[in-house]
């Protein structure tokens, strides 16, 4: 992704919705902000406004007109419309379709009915005017979950953009936390025994739907499992997993980019940091 892309996606991100008018004074500093849009609804990080550009008749519309007219199944208009696109020698804009008493409105809306019925071919493209542009569920994962600077390049982003960004993260990560609660709520843990082969399962849920990639903090256990199990009853299920060679935990070196509470749901060790990561063995 090159400097003016990523640069666009953030700027989307200051909008409500993610989403906003492609004329907006905010996208003015932006050169070829249409082709910038364009490539991005290509990888599908956004959606955006689209109309139909030009149509052409396809076999079974030719077919369809050959019948008699008595007999065709559709509306006088739709047929006064798909007759003005055959006697053209290949694509054809709406406006030059010219049918008497047809508003451009209904014009698109005959349009998009043919081509959903298999008559014509439309091609669409970004709107000319009053066009939108929002960012997709793709594009909220690619930006929460998979983005990474290229190596070697070096764009200069905004306080604003980076606020943008920040506050980005803080919504949705916060709401795909609430989800893996609401997932989660299906094994439950409330007022049994807890096994050991539950705890690592529910391990395995939990570093799935975080993305914590075989690297768990503990804190994220025991806000699932404390209660019903005690503190201690947790660490002691997490040593004989460990023993058993089922997972691996590892202490924690950085402790700046987590709170004080999670840090302090380490498992202390006299020597060392405290153990603070739980990974599955394969």
């Amino acid at each position: 992704m090159d400097t003016n892309e990523l640069k666009f996606l953030l700027k989307l991100l200051g909008f409500a919705n993610y989403r906003a008018s492609l004329s907006a004074s905010a996208f003015d500093a932006f050169k070829g902000k249409d082709k910038i849009c364009r490539a991005l609804g290509d990888r599908e990080l956004v959606e955006y406004s689209r109309e139909i550009a030009s149509v052409k008749i396809l076999p079974p519309g030719q077919a369809l007109l050959k019948v008699d007219s008595a007999e065709i199944p559709i509306a006088d208009n739709e047929l006064k419309v798909l007759e003005k696109i055959s006697k053209a020698s290949g694509k054809i804009t709406p406006s030059e379709i010219k049918v008497s008493s047809l508003k451009a409105a209904d014009k698109e809306a005959i349009l998009k009915t043919l081509g959903e019925r298999g008559l014509i071919e439309a091609e669409l493209k970004l709107k000319k005017t009053k066009a939108e542009v929002w960012l997709t569920d793709r594009g909220i994962e690619y930006l929460r979950d998979d983005y990474s600077p290229n190596k070697g390049s070096n764009p200069v982003i905004s306080l604003e953009l980076l606020n943008n960004y920040l506050r980005f993260l803080r919504k949705t990560l916060r709401e795909k936390s609430e989800e893996v609660s609401i997932s989660l709520s299906t094994v439950s843990v409330a007022d049994k025994e807890i096994s050991d082969d539950e705890v690592l399962q529910i391990i395995g849920k939990l570093d799935k739907e975080l993305g914590t990639e075989n690297y768990l903090p503990i804190f994220h256990l025991r806000q699932k499992l404390q209660p019903p199990l005690s503190r201690d009853e947790l660490d002691k299920a997490l040593y004989r997993l460990q023993a058993n060679d089922q997972i691996d935990l590892s202490s924690l070196q950085e402790a700046s980019t987590y709170t004080p509470e999670q840090v302090e749901a380490g498992i202390y060790q006299n020597i060392g940091g405290s153990l603070f990561f739980i990974s599955i063995n394969q």
